[in-house]
């Protein structure tokens, strides 16, 4: 189910990575940070999958109610979009730091 998460949320995260990756566009854009966008916007994905099982199982042992089907589809994408976005900001951050105050 962590999967159908992920599939769903899909369209969103690489519209996210791609902003990621495009802007802002003042920075340098050496080799070096073709490298460093690459490895987060990987680590974000990985990150996004893990949680999204992680989320997934956060819900299988509650208490079936009336809306325990609505939670096991809810968390894993919270969760899920929580870590990547979490994961693109510190990238956001760290890269401002390597290569905003240069010149």
């Amino acid at each position: 189910m962590g999967g159908l998460a992920i599939l769903l949320l899909a369209p969103w995260l690489v519209i996210l990575a791609w902003a990621y990756w495009r802007f802002p566009r003042s920075l340098p854009r050496p080799r070096g940070r073709r490298r460093f966008d690459t490895v987060i916007v990987a680590l974000a994905a990985i990150v996004a999958i893990v949680l999204a099982h992680v989320g997934y199982l956060s819900t299988v042992n509650l208490p079936h109610q009336g809306t325990i089907g609505v939670w096991q589809m809810v968390a894993p994408v919270l969760y899920a979009y929580g870590g990547y976005s979490l994961v693109l900001f510190a990238g956001l951050v760290l890269r401002h730091r390597v290569w905003g105050q240069r010149g």
